[in-house]
């Protein structure tokens, strides 16, 4: 007799009100619907449906006589609940929303969870996938029995991601990298599959540190269809291939692209990344041969190991130019002077505010590069937000108006001897600003 085990997924928002999520998705909070998919039925459903807090809910039960492969993960595979997922979400999926349009396009936060994700490559993948892309991953290994322990771990992980996203962006994050973390697919694999993973993935695969391994896995490691995929991912820059359904340019993919231009403005060619995290911006600097020499830090271990596993997956004339160091950015560490430019992406925000003049002595003092990049929210943006009232990163000491960086920006200027200039990266509201400040300061005899 053929197992079938079925799968869930549950969507969560804070956003205020959280039963937008409803509109999001199109599917009403008030009641449960059922949908035929290739792989058995889907159900969408809504645990919880409040102001402050609105959870919903996918669960695929596959029926065996809808598909053609048998083993012993009972149905689980990751593809068939992309496919369910692409099916009855596929609205949401493309950022449509006729009744909320511009919450369609506004990041919101949202936790996704998956208590029994397939997954050949343990916690540590789903932190590779997951976190460059702007989750916060918590990965637990699901026991084969609670009562055996000794029987050790499922071919499966409880998988938990948090973060502020788009939802059109999440869904096609989880659309993408479910199959790749189960590393197999329940239906023939095709030329068409790669035009799937650029219309899905397009606007983030082509700077994933990952690239390769998710290109491979996607396409069930067929040689030629890889190839095809990575020679059009090299192609592009970033955006949706030209026969994508249109979608809004990431942020975070909005902010590199500024920082690589200020560098290449100032023509700097030894770079610091400071608070560099889990590498993004070192992978597209290591792949910019303007950069000769790139020296990444940060002060959590954890961060500097996702960033090393990036990194190794980068060919060996990219990854000998890039180097990583733990250094804390409050504390001034002299192996860091003589670079051309540093960046700062989104870190002071980070650092309490009775630390900066720390900051503003290490870097600036005794760091002394001839260029500073620094990029930070804008919060008066926050107010095109569902709750503008509420900071965009739990770890967030602060966030700045426009007047206000500029006042810190034009003070340390002033007293470390550097010229500044600001920008906006990002849409502008000619009231509110961007949503990121940009400041480029230049060091007065550089």
């Amino acid at each position: 007799m053929r197992h079938t085990s079925p799968v869930l997924l549950t969507l969560t928002t804070t956003l205020r009100p959280a039963t937008d999520l409803g509109y999001l998705l199109h599917k009403h909070p008030g009641k449960a619907q059922a949908f035929s998919t290739s792989a058995g039925t889907a159900h969408v459903f809504y645990p919880a449906a409040a102001e402050d807090t609105c959870t919903a809910a996918l669960l695929l039960e596959v029926d065996p006589t809808k598909v053609n492969h048998v083993d012993d993960r009972g149905y689980t595979a990751g593809s068939m609940f992309a496919v369910a997922l692409g099916s009855v979400f596929r609205t949401a999926m493309n950022g449509r929303c006729d009744s909320r349009p511009a919450l369609a396009d506004t990041p919101i936060p949202l936790t996704a969870h998956l208590p029994a994700a397939p997954c050949r490559g343990g916690a540590d993948l789903a932190e590779r996938l997951f976190t460059p892309l702007g989750w916060r991953v918590a990965a637990r290994p699901v026991p084969l029995d609670p009562a055996f322990p000794e029987w050790g771990a499922a071919r499966c992980v409880d998988l938990r991601l948090d973060g502020e996203l788009r939802l059109a962006d999440a869904l096609r994050h989880l659309y993408v990298l479910l199959p790749v973390l189960d590393d197999a697919k329940h239906y023939w694999v095709g030329e068409e599959e790669v035009d799937k993973l650029l219309r899905a993935a397009g606007d983030w695969l082509p700077t994933h540190p990952e690239r390769d391994l998710i290109s491979k896995r996607y396409l069930a490691h067929r040689r030629g269809y890889v190839r095809s995929a990575l020679e059009r991912l090299t192609e592009l820059d970033g955006s949706a291939p030209p026969d994508a359904e249109p979608v809004a340019r990431p942020m975070a993919a909005t902010r590199r692209e500024a920082v690589l231009a200020a560098l290449h403005e100032v023509g700097a060619r030894r770079v610091l990344d400071l608070g560099c995290g889990g590498g993004a911006l070192l992978a597209e600097l290591a792949a910019d041969p303007r950069f000769t020499e790139v020296l990444g830090t940060d002060v959590a271990a954890r961060a500097l190991e996702i960033a090393e596993r990036g990194l190794a997956r980068l060919p060996d004339r990219l990854r000998e130019r890039v180097t990583l160091r733990q250094s804390a950015l409050t504390y001034t560490d002299p192996e860091l002077a003589g670079y051309d430019a540093a960046v700062l992406m989104e870190v002071v925000e980070h650092v309490d505010p009775g630390r900066l003049p720390a900051l503003e002595r290490a870097v600036f003092g005794t760091a002394r590069p001839a260029h500073v990049v620094v990029t930070t929210p804008n919060i008066e943006y926050n107010a095109l937000f569902p709750r503008p009232d509420v900071l965009r990163h739990k770890d967030h000491r602060f966030e700045w108006t426009r007047a206000e960086f500029q006042a810190w920006g034009d003070g340390v200027a002033q007293r470390r001897g550097y010229t500044v200039r600001y920008g906006p990266i990002g849409p502008v509201d000619p009231d509110l600003g961007a949503p990121t400040q940009l400041a480029v300061f230049t060091r007065a005899e550089a």
